[in-house]
This record gives structure tokens, sequence and C-alpha cells, in this order.
């Protein structure tokens, strides 16, 4: 089973990196994990809604060159489907079972996804109606797929 992240811009405080390195060391019993980073755009505050465009464009193209073929994508969208920990579980266990060996979450900009990225993907994930930093939002994916992981195992998970 192989796992990747893929995200708009650099983890940039160390405590999210530490949390970042602890999630991939426990994960690393369940799964191959790969975290793919691309390069985010500079926005200006005030941005036109155009260049805001432009720049999940940009982004969007750096995104889709990290995604392999054969991956089934989650975007993580604020409009996306909402699930509990364990449907996510669930989810996972029967794409897994179902033959797809390689999952990818992409996580955006501060802008979101691009419509291109949006299209390729194969489910829209929200983690809630909430707009989240991408940063923590990386250690939040990362904890919820170790969860998820362990909920399959039949290993204990704080509830």
């Amino acid at each position: 089973m192989k796992i990747s992240v893929l995200c708009v811009g650099k983890i940039k405080e160390k405590f999210f990196t530490q949390a970042i390195d602890e999630y991939s060391k426990r994960l690393s019993r369940y799964c191959s994990l790969n975290i793919v980073e691309v390069a985010d755009e500079k926005t200006i505050d005030g941005a036109s809604d155009s260049l805001c465009e432009k720049i999940k464009a940009t982004e969007g193209e750096r995104l889709l060159k990290k995604i392999p073929e054969d991956a089934y994508v989650i975007t993580l969208e604020i409009e996306g489907r909402q699930l509990s920990s364990t449907e996510l579980a669930d989810r996972m266990s029967s794409l897994f079972v179902g033959g797809k060996s390689h999952l990818v979450f992409v996580i955006g900009g501060s802008l979101g996804l691009s419509g291109e990225v949006m299209k390729r993907s194969d489910m829209a994930l929200s983690f809630s109606k909430m707009t989240f930093p991408h940063q923590l939002m990386r250690v939040v994916l990362l904890e919820q797929i170790y969860r998820a992981f362990r909920i399959n195992a039949g290993e204990p998970y704080h509830k």
C-alpha cells in the first residue's frame, strides 16, 4: 500500500515539521508514505479574481505533473464529502482491497485547488466547512490516515 500526500508549499514552522515527522514514522508500519511538495505562488492581498485563478492554475499544473496515472486521487476540498474516522478507514480499506494500491491525497495552497485538479480527483474529501492553514491540514490529514490504518488493523485508537 502506498500513500502520497501532495501539497502546495513548504512547512515553515518547526512544530508542524515535528508532528509530520512523527506521523510519518508511525505510518511506516502500515504503508509506504511519500510527501511531495510543489512550489506555491506568491499571492498578494486584494488580488483580483482573475489573478487568483491564474495562481491556482499554475499551482494546479505543478500538482497534476506529480500525480501518477494509476493513482486514486482524493482532494481535500471544503465542499467535499465529510466522513467519520471509521468511514475513512472503511473507504481506504475497500480501495486497497479493490486493487487501488496507491492513494494520493492532495492539499491545495492558500487559494485552494484549480478546476483541473478537482476534475482529476476521484473523491473530494472535506474535514470541515472551516478553512484551515495548509500546513496544519497536512498534520491533521496524516493523523487521520494513521488512525484509519489502526482502525483497519483492529488496534486501539482514541475515540
